[in-house]
């Protein structure tokens, strides 16, 4: 299985994927076809913008979960938003859980901060959770927004579910994980070194 490093924010699974699948191809396939209402706009195939929303969404938790797509786990999201003033941009946005070292001041009072999920399954990529409330609580989460470039979007050549589809959705999502991850940098710099 592939592993999370600061470099990666999204990872791919396609060994799970393939080997858990009850159709015996892809999960992520079966997925598309349980969700092929998402999948098309009155019949038709769906723009590039809206096909990347819906197969993005799909491949990621809470829908698959795991996910096709999975997502670091100390990331707080990392979901795709349209932009632009004719809503026609895809952007990347990507949520920083930051915990109060960050801050050139502390707060005074010394307010709660994000703690570590016990039940995290990583010790380095730990999801912060909210702090059981003893006190106030400061919880900074950083967004960054990060544009996708259009060539990386391809509208479906389909309206439905089936091999042609999932072979498309699964070209969308690796290239939007691809992207996400080489803006690995960015989340790098607002956690600093290390949790």
């Amino acid at each position: 299985m592939p592993q999370f490093t600061s470099q990666t924010l999204a990872l791919i699974d396609d060994e799970h994927d393939k080997a858990n699948a009850s159709a015996g191809s892809s999960r992520f396939h079966s997925y598309l076809a349980v969700n092929a209402s998402r999948l098309h706009e009155h019949g038709a195939p769906l723009t590039a913008v809206d096909f990347a929303h819906a197969v993005w969404r799909i491949a990621t938790s809470p829908v698959m979960s795991p996910g096709y797509v999975r997502i670091r786990p100390d990331l707080a999201g990392v979901t795709l938003v349209t932009t632009g003033i004719d809503y026609d941009q895809v952007a990347l946005r990507i949520d920083v859980a930051l915990r109060h070292r960050v801050l050139a001041r502390r707060p005074a009072g010394q307010p709660e901060d994000w703690e570590r999920d016990p039940w995290s399954s990583s010790n380095e990529w730990a999801a912060a959770i909210e702090p059981g409330l003893h006190r106030p609580a400061l919880l900074l989460t950083a967004t960054l927004l990060v544009p996708l470039p259009g060539h990386a979007l391809t509208a479906p050549s389909v309206a439905r579910p089936g091999p042609a589809m999932t072979r498309q959705a699964k070209q969308v999502v690796r290239a939007v994980a691809e992207h996400a991850n080489a803006s690995a940098h960015l989340v790098a710099e607002l956690i600093g070194s290390g949790r």
